[in-house]
């Protein structure tokens, strides 16, 4: 798997709903109902699914190293 195959992949799943479960290290997780709202050179954004709406990044590079897992 590449950075292009993965930011492919994210581009045909543009505007959806999607499950995010990022490591943190020590057992502890983090997870995430998101929008995929836009994909860059190195990184993508997402929008949060809450009240708040608020938007983080991520690198394509934490999916390949599996620090950050997608299910759509």
């Amino acid at each position: 798997m590449n950075i292009e195959k993965v930011k492919n992949e994210l581009e045909n799943h543009l505007g959806e709903v999607a499950t995010i479960k990022y490591h943190l290290g020590r057992n502890k997780y983090e997870e995430y109902n998101v929008k995929i709202k836009e994909t860059y050179n190195r990184v993508f954004l997402v929008e949060m699914e809450d009240e708040e709406k608020k938007v983080k990044s991520f690198s394509y590079s934490d999916i390949i190293t599996r620090t950050l897992r997608i299910k759509f």
